[in-house]
């Protein structure tokens, strides 16, 4: 499907391989990252063998979808024009319950109201008909 057609423009993300996997989940409404079946190690990038303990055994288990703001940073000026009416952003990393972080965006707040610390859910921002994001939001707890 063509961006005109979805009305969505910014760049997709690649579904190939590991990617296509995960992307595939979170079009379930399930954020699901590789957890190593010998150790329990959690991660992501999503990779063959564990980095923790070099097990070739792993699968793919279901994420809490909670965690916190662990840092972020503002962008001011558009690097590629798809995002030229988006500034100004603010790209969050997220780490997770679990212990992996997730680069994303906290929907609904400014740059200003982040904090370290931040308790964050996750959300599913349906793009395309192929693809939803994972986007997280405040929460409380």
């Amino acid at each position: 499907m063509s961006e005109s057609a979805t009305g969505y423009t910014k760049p997709l993300p690649v579904l190939e391989g590991f990617s296509k996997d995960f992307y595939a989940f979170c079009k379930q409404g399930e954020l699901r990252f590789q957890r190593c079946k010998s150790c329990g190690a959690w991660r992501h990038m999503p990779r063959e063998m564990c980095a923790e303990c070099g097990s070739w055994e792993w699968e793919w288990a279901k994420s809490s979808g909670r965690g916190e703001v662990f840092t972020w940073t503002v962008v001011n000026r558009a690097l590629h024009p798809a995002f030229r009416d988006s500034v100004p952003l603010a790209p969050v990393i997220v780490e997770l319950e679990e212990g992996v972080r997730l680069l994303s965006e906290v929907q609904g707040c400014t740059p200003e109201e982040l904090k370290i610390g931040m308790p964050v859910e996750v959300v599913f921002d349906e793009v395309t008909p192929e693809i939803s994001l994972p986007k997280f939001r405040r929460c409380v707890r």
